[in-house]
């Protein structure tokens, strides 16, 4: 069987269009480059996003979320996608608000459709200010977001990636990730790991 196209949806969790929104979309320039790959992009920058006040709207109603604001577009491509890629900020040593919201959220859609990302690849890239300042325990809370709902955690591997993509943006924004050479190193990583993956399932190479 050849191969096939696969569906692949990046959100940047940042408020800014900075050194995020720069690594996620290189993340899917580079998948639809290497692979044959569809994507969508959804950033959260000037989006209205509000927090899940945990009201249990969706589970009674089963009709979505209380909430009428930007999250219905993500919740549409998470249910079309094949492969999925989040990537946040380092706030305060964890993702940005913005990305938790959104990961929240994703309460509504569960409610009415459980497996709604079940056995689809998902892989996180962080982007820090600092060398060391928290990406790893942010790419980790995406990778559990993943973990509750079903989907399947796609780290970078050994040698260069471990958990997922980790950049250094020297807060200088898109151009200090674009000078990160070794962090675009584990992006690439990674993202060859989540395409690889999602070309498997969707030849049936794995069960």
């Amino acid at each position: 069987m050849g191969e096939q196209k696969i569906k692949l949806f990046g959100i940047s969790g940042s408020p800014r269009k900075a050194s995020t929104d720069y690594i996620v979309r290189e993340a899917l320039r580079y998948a639809s480059e290497k692979y044959p790959a569809e994507t969508e992009y959804f950033s959260a920058q000037g989006k209205k996003l509000n927090f899940c006040i945990h009201c249990d709207y969706c589970i009674r109603e089963k009709k979505g979320c209380i909430h009428n604001d930007d999250m219905a577009p993500v919740y549409e491509k998470l249910k079309w996608a094949d492969a999925l890629i989040i990537g946040t900020p380092v706030y305060q040593g964890m993702v940005s608000g913005q990305t938790k919201v959104i990961m929240d959220r994703c309460r509504a859609i569960a409610a009415h459709d459980l497996h709604f990302i079940r056995n689809k690849p998902g892989a996180a890239l962080a982007v820090g200010g600092d060398r060391i300042g928290g990406q790893e325990p942010s790419i980790q809370a995406i990778l559990n977001f993943y973990v509750i709902n079903e989907a399947i955690p796609i780290g970078g591997g050994s040698f260069g990636a471990n958990l997922g993509g980790t950049l250094w943006s020297k807060d200088r924004g898109a151009e200090g990730a674009k000078e990160d050479e070794e962090g675009l190193k584990s992006m690439r990583k990674t993202v060859n790991r989540l395409m690889n993956m999602a070309l498997m399932i969707k030849e049936n190479r794995l069960v």
